[in-house]
């Protein structure tokens, strides 16, 4: 289940459970399991690298396309939009201006931690 958000792999264990048959709208999320948010990029200290920008673009196409890998018949326009959209982001990225401080990678990291640190308390 790598690379899976987490509902997905909740709904595939319950599926697996339960007698009881998944709905359509939680059967597709199944189906493609590309769910995962894209993060802000943009105004970091460090800025963000080469391998972030690819993997947000990676991460798009996927969105887009509904594939989590392509098949041999698609493999080439998929990876042609990955490329091209890694380029378009990395051109806006580096473009863009901002008189505001750059952010704390860690403290907007440690913020939704928190948040789930209070909505799940570990027992």
């Amino acid at each position: 289940m790598e690379g899976m958000c987490e509902s997905a792999k909740l709904m595939r264990r319950r599926a697996r459970r339960s007698a009881q048959p998944l709905d359509a709208t939680e059967q597709s999320d199944l189906e493609v399991p590309v769910c995962r948010n894209i993060k802000t990029l943009f105004n970091f200290e460090p800025p963000a690298t080469d391998e972030e920008i690819q993997a947000s673009a990676l991460q798009f196409v996927r969105k887009l396309s509904g594939f989590t890998k392509p098949s041999k018949a698609n493999e080439a326009a998929f990876d042609l939009a990955v490329g091209q959209v890694t380029e378009a982001a990395r051109t806006l990225i580096h473009s863009l201006v901002t008189v505001a401080l750059p952010r704390d990678r860690e403290a907007v990291k440690a913020k939704p931690m928190a948040e789930a640190a209070k909505r799940f308390p570990k027992q």
